[in-house]
Formats: C-alpha cells, sequence, structure tokens
C-alpha cells in the first residue's frame, strides 16, 4: 500500500473517531434527562487555560444528611442525580455498592450564611472568545446552568441561564 493511501487511511480513521463521539454527545443530549442546577462560578487551579468557565453545581438534596456543626470534616456522599420538575435533584445512591470514584458525589458547603449541597467536581462550560465572561453577575442574579444527566460519569452542560430575583431562568445568547 502506498504511504498517500496509508496517510487517508488514518485521516479517515480520525474523522471518523472524531464524528462517532460528536454523533454519541447529540445522542445523549437528545434522549438523556435534562435539567437545570443553580450555578457558581470556581475558578480552577489548571496550568492549561482555556475560554471556559467552571462551574460548581448546587443540587437539591433528597435523602441526604449533612454533617452536624461542630461534628468535623465528612466525607462526600454518593448520589444518584435526577430531574425533577425541570431542576437537577441529588438523592442518596444505595449504601450497599461500593464506592464508585467516577460517580456523582455531594457536599454542604457554606455560601453567604446559607448550607447548600454541590457536587464535588465542578463542570467546565466553554464560551466563544468574544463573549465576556458570564459568570459575572450583577447583584440580584442568579447563573443557572442546563445539564444533560448521562448514565456515567458527570453531568454535562448545555446552556447558561440567568434568574433574576428568584424569577424564571432565562438563556442566555452566547453565540
Amino acid at each position: 500500500m502506498k504511504p498517500r493511501t496509508k496517510g487517508i487511511l488514518i485521516a479517515l480513521l480520525h474523522v471518523g473517531l472524531a464524528a462517532s463521539l460528536g454523533g454519541k454527545l447529540l445522542y445523549d443530549r437528545a434522549s438523556q434527562p435534562r435539567g437545570w442546577a443553580q450555578a457558581a462560578p470556581y475558578d480552577p487551579s489548571l496550568p492549561i487555560r482555556g475560554r471556559y468557565v467552571s462551574l460548581q453545581l448546587a443540587v437539591e438534596p433528597r435523602g441526604v444528611s449533612d454533617a452536624k456543626t461542630g461534628s468535623g470534616w465528612q466525607s462526600p456522599q454518593q448520589v444518584v442525580l435526577r430531574v425533577q420538575n425541570g431542576r437537577l435533584v441529588a438523592e442518596l445512591g444505595r449504601q450497599d455498592r461500593r464506592f464508585d470514584a467516577s460517580a456523582p458525589h455531594l457536599r454542604f458547603i457554606q455560601r453567604q450564611n446559607e448550607k447548600i449541597a454541590v457536587l464535588d467536581r465542578p463542570v467546565p462550560f466553554f464560551i466563544p472568545e468574544h463573549v465576556t465572561d458570564p459568570s459575572r453577575r450583577a447583584p440580584g442574579e442568579e447563573l443557572w446552568v442546563e445539564v444533560t444527566i448521562p448514565k456515567k460519569g458527570p453531568p454535562r452542560p448545555i446552556r447558561l441561564g440567568v434568574s433574576k430575583n428568584k424569577g424564571p431562568i432565562i438563556p442566555l445568547d452566547l453565540s
């Protein structure tokens, strides 16, 4: 086989692999549940920075207990993510299963004198380079992110939205 033919075959193989991944993500977006979660910007300390916002997802905990005040550190709890009424909800995972590092985990943090439940791993949301940072919001505005819940792995962000004074979520146009 000629080197040119080998090169074309390898290029076609690479295009096929990339297209299959893109197709899987589009299929998941169309077939898996999706919902909104309140988001808080989170500044990652990564050596490689692109045009993205790292978001920590706040979820409504169901059946998950918080550590009592003064009881010390509490490890993140394994949860199952669901969508109810268009919002992301975390339910306590089955405790008889072994620890799964790839499963979502929940922990409680203190933010503005309020305890909230957040997923332990932030999710990146990539933004075009001409768009201003959407995570910087005016007072009274809350940043929300719509996510797809795949069968395995962390939630996948689809789009960002803003809620003003606890009103409806209005998707942002980032194009």
